[in-house]
């Protein structure tokens, strides 16, 4: 099946990739946007621009790199993993494409195109207080004043978003690490990758020796078994689907992460690949020919009125390392009350 990606997606993901042509007639218009980002951060970390303590620490969760790197799944992992370290957390987000000004709950409830699809299934999947607003100390607030007993405050991204004071950073890549390693728009990166954070998570689907950074961590995602979104109580495992017509599609930031797990469960499937957070408004699997189709849970999150019984939700955990949730803990706990 053909990609549905937008041509300048597909043509950017692939010259970030190396040093091209295309990347080195950027790289003035790349030293410009650093030179912006690195003064602005410089006005933070020298105090002329304040950061916001909201009073109870914030753990960011963010990439340096364009595009999804596997944040969500590892924002879920970490409620989880403070909850059980004692915390009572809470999280908030931008929320992409979510239609809010000011501080909005989000509920399982509430409207994938309202408030995002990735803060939808972090509430869904954690049942914490999750907030959305393009200002985060604005729902930190909002949020703490809703919640009280609220301990700690996860960010779903925010790595840039300095006037949020956090104590600690946990920056997530996927296998393309950084790409050409150029900044934006000569290569995917947001921030160079020498910036300073307190950890570091690689998710990847392939076997590879982790870089040589302090307090690095491999991401492992596990997928369980599919549930039907007509009826989710009927699930089934994934080897099940192996010898069947299956199509699977993602509307996520790396598609093929996706398929390279179902296949890996014996799955053979055609791939349909979609832009990062697409909306799913209209039934783009009426002319499929399969028997099952395969969606990831943000995907699932963002169907409307329209309904095709053939479609399986796989879900995805996230394994932290023990290690990894001992550093968050450990700082945490060492912080100075504001």
């Amino acid at each position: 099946m053909s990609e549905f990606k937008p041509p300048i997606e597909n043509f950017l993901a692939r010259e970030w990739r190396k040093r091209s042509y295309v990347a080195w007639a950027l790289t003035p218009f790349a030293c410009l946007f650093g030179a912006v980002a690195a003064t602005r951060r410089a006005l933070f970390e020298l105090g002329w621009m304040k950061r916001v303590d909201v009073g109870v620490p914030v753990v960011i969760v963010g990439n340096v790199t364009v595009g999804g790197t596997g944040k969500t799944p590892t924002v879920i992992a970490l409620v989880e993993a403070l909850r059980g370290a004692g915390f009572q957390p809470g999280v908030v987000s931008r929320g992409y494409g979510a239609k809010v000004a000011q501080p909005t709950s989000v509920t399982a409830a509430s409207s994938a195109d309202k408030v995002g699809d990735e803060p939808l299934l972090i509430a869904r999947r954690t049942h914490a207080p999750v907030f959305v607003c393009p200002d985060r100390v604005a729902a930190a607030q909002a949020l703490l004043k809703a919640n009280p007993s609220v301990d700690v405050i996860v960010s779903d991204d925010g790595l840039q978003h300095y006037r949020l004071a956090r104590a600690f950073e946990l920056v997530v890549f996927d296998d393309r690490l950084g790409g050409n390693n150029f900044l934006l728009p000569a290569g995917p990166l947001r921030e160079p990758m020498s910036r300073r954070r307190d950890a570091t998570l690689i998710n990847s689907p392939y076997e590879r020796t982790l870089p040589p950074w302090p307090n690095t961590f491999s991401l492992d995602l596990q997928p369980g078994d599919a549930w039907l979104l007509d009826n989710p109580a009927v699930r089934r495992p994934l080897a099940q689907f192996a010898g069947d017509r299956v199509a699977a599609a993602a509307g996520i930031g790396s598609p093929e992460r996706f398929f390279a797990t179902l296949r890996a469960a014996g799955i053979t499937p055609a791939t349909r690949a979609f832009p990062d957070h697409y909306s799913y408004r209209d039934n783009p699997f009426a002319g499929i020919d399969a028997d099952s189709i395969l969606i990831t849970e943000k995907d699932a999150v963002k169907f409307g009125a329209w309904r095709d019984a053939r479609i399986w939700v796989v879900p995805v955990e996230a394994v932290l390392k023990p290690r990894l949730i001992a550093l968050v803990v450990e700082k945490l706990r060492g912080r100075t009350p504001a």
